[in-house]
């Protein structure tokens, strides 16, 4: 599955680093929903990979009150914005910076969607310790739909990722040798008061990234303005929406 190169992605979010809280709704709502999720258990050590800007960080440790707390990040400038005691780590999901058997919970909301995703869940198996468990949300097929609708009729370009469905998560988890698999899948949605709001939020959390095929010259005011009606025609009471296909994995090594 096509992927962004890294130095692209890590430009993207250095770039939003300082707006991205700004515009991380959804995104606060996925990482309560995924700490929910997440068993009862005594954790020594937990890794938040991909933390961005730390906003899991505190509920992590409201949880796992006596763990040590690991921040890793592709984005160096994302670290700096995190105000929770931790270590922080400037790192790759597919090539942790860890010793085999370190962590007792591996962390990841909203980051794996961006690598290589049989790498991480690797990766994530290799640092547990034999009783740790992984509890990942990541985005599915579903997800922005509504720039795919607006922008059908405008170009050929790519304005999303290709996102894994559920069933193929199940896959790769079991392949990777995780125990008690358990896949759910949920929608969020956030309204936005125009198109333009739209994109600007989409770009404010560093989500413009989209690989081989996306546009690489500006849109011209005639092509913008034909994707802006087709986004008119998905208009709700509570303004223009923007869908979250969220899937969560829990897993035990």
């Amino acid at each position: 599955m096509n992927k962004p190169a890294k130095a692209r992605v890590r430009q993207s979010f250095e770039r939003a680093a300082a707006t991205y809280d700004s515009a991380a709704d959804v995104q606060r709502r996925i990482c309560h929903t995924l700490l929910d999720a997440v068993p009862t258990t005594t954790a020594r050590r937990v890794l938040d990979a991909g933390c961005g800007t730390g906003y899991a960080l505190p509920l992590l440790r409201q949880r796992f009150a006596q763990a040590d707390l690991l921040a890793l990040d592709l984005s160096a400038a994302m670290l700096q914005r995190i105000a929770c005691p931790c270590t922080r780590l400037v790192g790759d999901l597919e090539r942790l910076p860890l010793p085999a058997g370190s962590l007792d919970l591996h962390w990841s909301s909203l980051a794996v969607q961006w690598c290589d995703l049989p790498a991480v869940l690797g990766e994530a198996r290799r640092t547990l310790r034999g009783d740790g468990w992984l509890a990942l949300a990541s985005l599915g097929p579903e997800t922005f739909k509504e720039l795919r609708h607006a922008f059908a009729g405008v170009d050929a370009y790519r304005h999303t990722l290709v996102f894994h469905t559920p069933e193929e998560i199940r896959a790769m988890a079991e392949a990777a040798c995780f125990a008690e698999v358990s896949v759910g899948q949920a929608t969020e949605t956030a309204f936005y008061l125009d198109f333009r709001s739209l994109l600007k939020a989409v770009k404010a959390v560093g989500a413009n990234q989209v690989g081989d095929g996306r546009r690489t010259s500006l849109m011209s005011r005639a092509a913008f303005a034909r994707a802006e009606a087709a986004a008119e025609t998905l208009r709700t009471p509570s303004g223009l929406p923007l869908t979250y296909d969220v899937i969560y994995l829990l897993a035990r090594k």
